[in-house]
């Protein structure tokens, strides 16, 4: 075209992958003048989308904190759950009179009903977006709460049982959630940042959920008074649950009125109806670099889960009786695995080096598990501690690193999608390792059972070695890339 019908020229790129990525033709970005100086962090652009301009202000809300801090307070809420029976494990086989297998089932619940409903969720997000997948994830885990409640006789595992299912399910909901609220609200500077934020409402949630059921619930050997002890950690959880279902129906916004960056702002620009999902998740299974990960991040994340769900089992074969120093062990765990976290999220944002940073904590877990596994029982609880705490820091740190270093390489699919695949590899990993770790426990001792992950973990790291060769961008990935183009324009 010429004269005045000439449109801009395309600054980015055509983005192709078959049929084309989400059918996204060509996408243009200009710059302009910024007409307002009192709006802090906010850029004029034009995008030209099948040949219509319409303009488009980017900014950042203040608000987007507490979006961001309601979703990890709800997590929280969520993954409590996840860990209050299996770190009290022998206090609850006795109240129900069941084994411990089936106690730890109680934890790999929640990973056995990931598998199944991710997908469906994932596109339930893609479609109706964040609000909807928040209100059924508050009030799946308020329900579930609220059910466990009526559920403190000894006859009433199966009731217990069905609580906790209602809880893991609504933890289908939230697991995905971390990097898509990132990407929807927050600035391309913040976004390892917020995402650490969201994984840190699920980390200090488990760190809880170690610390307070061996506080709430002591082993005592009246069966009326451990149910009164039972009845109240049930009860505290329901009445947090509840309130955080409230503020999710009256606060939760599904989006700013303006976009943050400018890979949202033509994230915006694609209709549904020009949206995939099926296609989506076939661009990413036949992306190898998403591939690898999805094993490398299943196996490290997998390893975690076993440890968690035997932590007890793990600590009073050694240490009898201190069924509340496993909880602070657990504790400590988390917390390290927290301050890794923040720490690799900021220098994320400051560097964006995936590649490395990736393979450098992982490397770091093994050696981690190496170290736990072979101090564990020396005697001194002073250094199960300090060794759990570094396998903490490292192990734990890496979930946030996982999810970013997806979105990087799958940009621009959808955060929610490439986020769901590696959760739900973890999931299979989780519950392979759990249940082949607690068998080699009990027939071998806890070296055996811990020696066997170190094995899955070494083999995670070699692999993530080799998923370093493939250089698809200079630094960072598709995402970094177009957002350091874009920041060039404006």
């Amino acid at each position: 075209m010429s004269g005045e019908n000439e449109k801009p020229s395309l600054v980015y790129g055509e983005i192709k992958d078959n049929q084309n990525v989400l059918d996204l033709e060509k996408i243009t970005i200009m710059k302009s003048a910024v007409d307002s100086e009192d709006v802090p962090m906010e850029h004029k652009i034009r995008l030209n989308q099948n040949g219509d301009d319409t303009n488009q202000t980017i900014k950042l809300y203040k608000r987007r904190w507490f979006i961001v801090l309601l979703f990890s307070s709800y997590s929280l809420c969520n993954s409590f759950q996840w860990i209050q029976y299996g770190i009290i494990n022998n206090i609850f086989m006795r109240f129900y009179g069941v084994e411990s297998f089936t106690i730890d089932w109680m934890s790999m619940i929640y990973m056995l009903t990931y598998i199944p409903f991710i997908f469906p969720v994932t596109w339930l997000l893609d479609k109706k977006g964040l609000r909807v997948i928040a209100l059924v994830a508050t009030a799946m885990n308020c329900a579930g709460t609220w059910i466990k409640v009526t559920s403190v006789r000894p006859n009433l595992f199966a009731v217990t049982m069905l609580g906790q299912f209602c809880c893991s399910l609504a933890q289908v909901f939230i697991l995905g959630m971390p990097s898509k609220i990132a990407s929807v609200w927050f600035g391309s500077e913040e976004v390892s940042t917020a995402c650490s934020i969201g994984v840190f409402g699920n980390q200090l949630g488990i760190a809880i959920g170690f610390l307070v059921p061996p506080i709430l619930v002591p082993n005592v050997e009246d069966m009326d008074q451990l149910a009164y002890h039972i009845s109240i950690m049930f009860y505290i959880t329901a009445g947090v649950a509840t309130l955080l279902f409230l503020l999710v129906v009256m606060v939760f916004q599904e989006r700013p009125e303006l976009p943050p960056t400018q890979a949202q702002a033509t994230a915006r620009c694609i209709s549904p109806e020009q949206y995939s999902y099926t296609a989506s998740i076939l661009r990413l299974l036949r992306n190898k670099p998403f591939l690898l990960l999805i094993l490398t991040y299943g196996l490290n994340v997998g390893c975690f889960y076993a440890v968690g769900t035997l932590l007890n089992r793990m600590i009073i074969e050694h240490y009898p009786g201190e069924e509340l120093n496993a909880g602070r062990i657990g504790l400590t765990i988390i917390i390290a695995g927290m301050v890794g976290s923040l720490i690799c999220g900021i220098w994320l944002d400051r560097t964006k080096t995936y590649k490395q940073t990736t393979l450098t904590v992982y490397l770091m877990s093994f050696v981690g598990m190496l170290v736990y596994a072979f101090t564990l029982s020396l005697g001194h609880l002073w250094v199960v501690f300090l060794t759990a705490g570094a396998l903490g820091f490292f192990m734990t740190g890496y979930l946030p690193l996982g999810f970013e270093f997806g979105v990087e390489l799958t940009y621009p699919e959808c955060e929610g999608t490439s986020s769901g695949l590696l959760n739900c590899s973890a999931q299979v990993f989780g519950i392979m390792f759990t249940i082949c770790q607690g068998k080699i426990i009990d027939n071998y001792g806890t070296l055996a059972g811990n020696i066997f992950l170190c094995v899955f973990l070494f083999i995670g790291s070699v692999l993530t070695v080799l998923g370093q060769k493939p250089k698809r961008v200079p630094s960072g990935g598709p995402r970094t890339q177009f957002e350091k183009h874009c920041a060039r324009l404006c």
